[in-house]
């Protein structure tokens, strides 16, 4: 049979216990005479545990301690152990067939976990290739007499040293009344960046974001970083994920439902078991485990557990330290900085499954400040968040403090979060003056009511200091002027059939005017286009719309045109676009109260890798260039074809997941009957916003249908193995044929069977089908 415990990760506070109870009942050693060594084959609860010594002493079996230690006895010293005065184990033991079968209650072993259910993969070594990539963004516009062109760029350098470089900017020519175009190009960001896969790390030399917790702000620095980066590791299970012990008295099947569908199944040994649910799982579940023995007795348990993404499993780390200068004026100066240096360090800790800390500093400028926070998983009534924070700059103090929670069942659905600051709080944000809010607060409820959609509430509130520059020494104690901002706001949402709806109404609390309300009516018009209906109101505003569209495909292996077309009650919009191989592209004229406004838009990339440009869609993060050597060789993305190789025999492929496997394929159907490929798949892993080349090696080869006879003329026998060099190993067939791949010239075959070692000489001249050749003794060696 087989017992189940539901109390997750409970065990280990009875193991001591458990231990004692398991010594007291072995007997008092036994004093030995004369013995008989036994290596006998034995099981335990009918789990096979390989050749164990016994001593036989009187017809009575006796059990060296290091043997019980083997089984799972919890044995103290080393004094041996009659079996039959181990109360409750039942012994099966057949001398003829040197057979000992052992069945012994769990409550008298202390056996190993065996841990289910995760099937983390070790992380694969990941490749880049030299190369650069650059993405970039052009926009045009045209109103009222006036244009705009504007250019962003994205410029990655990688595969030269262990590291990779990438800056990206902006360049903008517009026109002004009166004075003709204007220029302008900023630089917005430069880091070199390097990744360490095997410790998570990842340094950055350049411009940044520091650290920062959800009740922390952010800050856009350029000095060093060193932190923490689990993307690199990808297949690693962060988050603490619901588990089950249970313990299986004989070898059994376990598997796992959740929610109904099945996530688990495997063996499970003798003794206890951790079944783990996967991870991804939010809010509250349900679980069910059944377990089926050797004897197919089956046995079902349901179980309740909350799931959630705050929280890091117990023993994982998460932490960021900076240090540099505050950059000012971003996107419009290139290379303005703070004359301050500036430090800002994060730590997330996960204390155990249920509770994660938190930890934030930062200083420079004259301004210190630091806090601590917290998560909480409380059961299945949700997860409960705190913090607490505390700041000096010069004589002013201030402290920030905040509260949240948030539950989910599937279909309800609870967040709160209140933020408030009291004093002079302030952090690195405020020496750019952009100080903290005096009150951030949120709250909103979500419901499913099945048939009639969903319906969701939330309230906000900010209310936003003002900067104040060169105030006295300390702030008045009423604090700074503020600006406060609060909105009601309600969505609801259904989709019926082949149509959808969808309503949103926004209330300004403080100002009652200020409303805004929209209504819409969606429906599906065959396989790829969409119509609309919609009225909305702002303020004292009406407007209505209708809207019939074919969406540029988005996904990354499809490619095709579009277009947009929109009427209102007071003017329209027209617009067509495409995604091509080489990039997405899109231009359209709008009307809006009497002004018309014209746009264009192109974006993609451009790539040099393996001696060739490319130019291809945007390239958001990883890729790869594969090499056949020969134009027009299909090749495929997990299975989906994604284009051919070109002239050079080239081809790039994105978009690829960083630092994941990858599988890249070609389809060598087509190829010519005297060439082969020596892989036609491969997994590819590449590091991140970098490329790797991917050579699949297509050769030549001759064939030819052979018959090989022995030196009586007999046919050689069947799975007579055949090898040489350049000749690709095989086999013999049926009558003594079998096919020969070779390169080169044609090779001395060695074949080998039964019969003995015998070899063989190809003719020069050797055709598809060649005429039967004898195979001649080979010396002996």
């Amino acid at each position: 049979m087989v017992s189940l415990s539901g109390q997750a990760l409970a065990r280990d506070a009875g193991a001591e216990a458990m231990d004692v109870a398991a010594d007291a009942l072995l007997p008092p050693p036994t004093p030995l005479t004369a013995s008989q060594a036994l290596y006998l084959e034995t099981t335990l609860n009918q789990a096979p545990r390989g050749l164990l010594r016994f001593d036989e002493l009187g017809g009575r079996l006796q059990a060296p301690a290091a043997t019980l230690r083997q089984l799972g006895f919890p044995v103290q010293g080393e004094s041996p152990v009659y079996l039959d005065q181990i109360a409750g184990v039942v012994v099966h033991y057949d001398a003829g067939l040197q057979i000992l079968d052992l069945q012994v209650p769990l409550h008298l072993l202390q056996l190993p976990t065996a841990r289910l259910g995760r099937s983390e993969q070790g992380a694969p070594a990941a490749q880049s290739s030299p190369g650069m990539a650059l993405n970039y963004d052009a926009y045009a516009s045209h109103s009222d007499g006036l244009g705009n062109l504007s250019l962003n760029t994205d410029l990655r350098l990688f595969g030269v040293g262990r590291g990779s470089l990438r800056s990206t900017g902006l360049m903008r020519t517009y026109q002004l009344p009166g004075e003709g175009w204007q220029h302008e190009s900023v630089r917005l960001d430069t880091s070199w960046r390097l990744d360490l896969p095997d410790q998570a790390l990842s340094l950055t030399v350049g411009d940044f974001y520091s650290g920062f917790l959800e009740w922390s702000r952010p800050a856009r620095m350029a000095g060093i970083q060193i932190g923490r980066n689990y993307g690199l590791q990808p297949y690693r299970v962060l988050t603490p994920t619901p588990s089950f012990l249970g313990e299986a008295v004989v070898p059994s099947n376990v598997e796992l439902y959740v929610d109904g569908l099945r996530q688990y199944g495997g063996q499970v040994p003798v003794g206890p078991f951790q079944l783990a649910t996967q991870p991804g799982i939010s809010g509250t579940g349900t679980a069910q485990v059944v377990v089926t023995d050797a004897f197919g007795r089956m046995q079902t348990l349901d179980f309740s557990f909350y799931g959630t993404q705050q929280l890091l499993a117990a023993g994982l780390s998460d932490w960021s330290a900076g240090i540099g200068r505050l950059r000012r004026d971003f996107g419009i100066h290139s290379f303005r900085y703070d004359s301050d240096t500036v430090a800002s360090a994060t730590l997330r800790r996960g204390i155990n499954n249920q509770f994660t800390l938190e930890a934030h500093a930062e200083g420079g400028g004259g301004v210190l400040n630091a806090g601590l926070g917290g998560a909480w998983l409380l059961g299945r009534a949700g997860v409960l968040s705190a913090n607490w924070s505390e700041s000096q700059d010069g004589q002013r103090r201030g402290r920030q403090y905040g509260m949240g929670y948030n539950w989910n069942n599937r279909r309800f659905n609870v967040n709160l979060a209140s933020r408030r600051t009291s004093g002079d709080y302030r952090d690195l944000g405020s020496l750019q003056d952009s100080l903290p809010p005096r009150v951030s607060e949120q709250a909103s409820f979500g419901v499913d009511l099945q048939r009639l959609g969903t319906v969701s509430l939330s309230y906000l509130r900010l209310d936003q200091a003002l900067p104040v520059l060169d105030a006295p020494q300390p702030a008045p104690d009423p604090g700074l002027p503020y600006t406060r901002t609060r909105y009601l706001s309600l969505f609801w949402s259904r989709s019926f059939g082949r149509w959808n709806a969808y309503l949103s109404a926004t209330q300004d609390i403080d100002q009652r005017q200020n409303r805004s309300i929209y209504l819409s009516l969606g429906t599906r018009l065959g396989e790829d286009r969409q119509a609309t209906l919609a009225v909305q109101r702002n303020g004292d505003v009406d407007r209505a719309s209708a809207e019939v569209m074919r969406p540029v495909p988005g996904d990354g292996s499809r490619s095709g045109p579009g277009w947009r077309l929109q009427a209102r009650d007071d003017g329209g919009l027209a617009e067509i676009g495409a995604l091509g191989s080489h990039g997405r592209y899109s231009a359209g004229l709008s009307r809006d109260a009497g002004q018309t406004f014209a746009y264009g838009n192109a974006s993609g990339s451009l790539v040099w890798m393996a001696g060739s440009v490319f130019a291809a869609r945007e390239v958001p993060d990883a890729f790869a260039v594969v090499s056949t050597g020969r134009p027009g060789i299909p090749v495929t993305l997990e299975n989906r074809p994604v284009g051919v190789t070109n002239r050079n025999g080239l081809l790039l492929v994105t978009p690829l997941l960083s630092w994941q496997r990858n599988r890249l394929g070609i389809d060598t159907l087509d190829l010519p009957a005297d060439m082969r490929a020596e892989r036609v798949e491969t997994f590819a892993t590449p590091r991140q916003g970098a490329g790797m080349r991917v050579d699949f090696k297509l050769v030549h080869s001759r064939g030819a249908m052979l018959t090989l006879l022995d030196e009586q003329g007999q046919p050689l026998p069947l799975g007579a193995r055949i090898s040489g060099a350049g000749a690709t190993p095989t086999v013999v067939g049926h009558d003594g044929q079998a096919w020969v791949e070779f390169t080169g010239e044609p090779p001395r075959l060695l074949i080998e069977s039964e019969r003995g070692r015998c070899h063989v000489q190809m003719p020069a001249s050797t055709s598809r089908r060649s005429p039967p050749l004898r195979c001649l003794p080979e010396p002996s060696p």
